[in-house]
């Protein structure tokens, strides 16, 4: 099956994370991906180790480039500039994540792109927008910070953390591929390319889904609240004889098979527990008597009988045992890519499954530079 962006090439002048992420999900889809970096040095994470992968790049690096062609080129020379410009002219896409107004202080303005290439897509990454935001500094933390994330991530009387993973410049990589994919389309109904922007904190607050919608709907600020649910109980993790439990109960109908399979059914018709919104109000005194009954078994255990009546629960894992999960799972969650030199790397399997089955990208994480000579062939051949 020909893969959805077959033909599709990509000029990538984005770094770190939420652009190159985007990219890479685009080249998995079939796009050619053409990632412009700063000679010597390249994209900011192939410093950002360790760990390192067995090819000798960081982890980091590898995580969000695989699929790539790396060229190097200074856009503070006037030369390089110029074969930014003719990959620029060969290509569907642009992308960015230069401060707003530097990448068009280097020459690469949206007006003058679009009159000169009128069907091309240009999608441009901020930490804040282009308007009063264009000139604070977009890192994912300070995002997750100033969004309100950290607010509501962390123990009730805690600190206020963040997430484990970047997840904000995940999360806007994800929006800036809906973004360029809804232009494509837009392309082939009207010939014209488009203009597209996103940026961390309105990713961000996007994905804060019911929590903002609580701000917004009914005036209730959220607050951290570990790992329980403001609307839902029991919805944490419990501890049982071993270690923890997470348990989600979506409806009143779940806890009643919970209590039954917990040996405490006499729970569901507790006048404090019957409803979910009685187990939101007593909540601790819940989990207390959750607790007592889970303190009989280990977690894994508790895991497989509450699966099996159709209570979602499971222990806490490691990235490795989830990983292992997966594997058992049928998922196939690990994707081995294969550089020109022989190297491998090993990466999580792109999310998306198709059928009939498209071809993943099979090339690994460029070398910084890798392609140049290729480039530069391929715009020399097409007229360049």
């Amino acid at each position: 099956m020909t893969a959805p962006l077959d033909g599709v090439v990509v000029a990538d002048f984005s770094r770190v994370l939420a652009g190159p992420l985007a990219t890479m999900t685009l080249a998995d889809l079939g796009a050619r991906v053409i990632k412009i970096e700063r000679p010597g040095t390249g994209d900011d994470t192939r410093a950002w180790g360790p760990p390192y992968a067995a090819s000798g790049m960081t982890t980091y690096f590898e995580s969000a480039n695989r699929g790539k062609e790396s060229i190097e080129l200074d856009l503070t020379d006037a030369g390089d500039r110029g074969r930014a410009h003719e990959i620029i002219a060969h290509s569907d896409v642009v992308i960015e994540n230069f401060r707003p107004g530097q990448f068009a202080r280097l020459g690469f303005d949206w007006p003058a792109m679009s009159e000169r290439h009128p069907r091309l897509i240009y999608a441009s990454v901020s930490g804040f927008g282009l308007a009063a935001g264009a000139e604070l500094p977009g890192y994912d933390f300070v995002a997750q910070a100033v969004g309100g994330l950290m607010h509501i991530t962390g123990d009730r009387d805690g600190e206020a953390m963040k997430a484990g993973v970047a997840l904000v410049d995940v999360l806007t990589g994800k929006d800036a591929v809906i973004g360029i994919l809804a232009a494509l389309r837009r392309r082939e109904l009207t010939g014209r390319g488009s203009r597209v922007d996103v940026n961390l904190l309105s990713s961000l607050q996007a994905a804060l889904v019911n929590q903002v919608s609580a701000q917004l709907g009914a005036g209730v600020e959220p607050r951290r609240l570990g790992n329980r649910h403001p609307s839902i109980a029991p919805y944490e993790v419990l501890e049982c004889a071993d270690g923890p439990l997470a348990v989600a109960c979506g409806n009143d109908a779940q806890f009643a098979k919970m209590t039954t399979v917990l040996g405490v059914p006499a729970l569901a018709g507790d006048t404090r527990f019957a409803r979910n919104s009685d187990r939101v109000a007593h909540r601790e005194e819940l989990a207390t008597a959750l607790e007592g009954a889970l303190a009989a078994d280990v977690a894994q255990a508790w895991a497989e009988r509450l699966n099996a009546v159709g209570v979602a629960a499971g222990v806490v894992n490691t990235i490795g045992d989830g990983l292992a999960l997966a594997e058992r799972l049928g998922l196939e969650p690990v994707n081995e890519t294969t550089g020109d030199d022989g190297r491998i790397s090993r990466q999580v399997r792109p999310p998306i499954a198709w059928s009939p089955a498209i071809p993943v990208s099979a090339t690994a994480p460029p070398r910084l530079g890798e392609h140049t000579d290729d480039v530069l062939r391929w715009l020399a051949a097409d007229g360049g």
